[in-house]
């Protein structure tokens, strides 16, 4: 039996390219989201998601459900993450050029939004080892370098962890000029907010 369906992608918000599948036909529509990250109202303004002023009757929804657990009890905006680090990282590199911030970035996409955002607002750009992922994303290739000689790095390793001691960035600086560097981590990542208590 053949039956015409109706496929919509709509931005999941997630990493670049991210989408959610809406399919429409006649046995129903169906939403699929795969991983989506959707600020509060967001979903109110996608006009693909209506029909003429009402929203579309979607029969089922097929969910991420990675935070779909009590124990995430309350995810920040990512808005507030944004001001936190932002607030961290400005204290961190004003001290003196020789105090410098790794983002430990486990994923390669994703991070998109904190790196544009750190670099218009301080003024600094994120050390990446090669700009090869981002050449399709030109908004952020102003904001990232492969200069090791920058604050920020979100540079990698393939076993950043272990890599990650006595005061070395993954790319391997330890000092600039001779005057060693001094190194703070930050660990983006939702998984947090689950391991903690209320």
């Amino acid at each position: 039996q053949k039956e015409d369906i109706e496929v919509t992608l709509l931005p999941a918000g997630h990493c670049p390219g991210s989408v959610m599948f809406l399919f429409e036909g006649e046995n129903g529509t169906v939403l699929y989201t795969g991983d989506f990250r959707l600020a509060k109202g967001e979903a109110a303004r996608m006009e693909l998601l209506h029909s003429g002023t009402r929203v579309k009757d979607i029969q089922s929804v097929y969910l991420d459900t990675t935070f779909c657990d009590p124990k995430f009890y309350h995810i920040p905006s990512r808005e507030e993450c944004l001001n936190g680090i932002l607030e961290l990282v400005r204290s961190w590199t004003s001290l003196t050029r020789y105090h410098v911030v790794w983002l430990n970035c486990k994923a390669a996409y994703g991070y998109e939004y904190l790196f544009i955002n750190l670099s218009e607002e301080l003024g600094i750009k994120v050390h990446v080892n090669k700009l090869d992922m981002f050449r399709n994303m030109p908004e952020i290739l102003y904001h990232v370098t492969t200069d090791r000689h920058t604050q920020i790095h979100a540079c990698r390793h393939p076993r950043d962890d272990d890599y990650f001691r006595g005061n070395r960035l993954p790319c391997g600086m330890t000092c600039q000029n001779g005057t060693p560097l001094h190194i703070i981590s930050i660990k983006p990542s939702t998984m947090w907010f689950g391991e903690r208590i209320k």
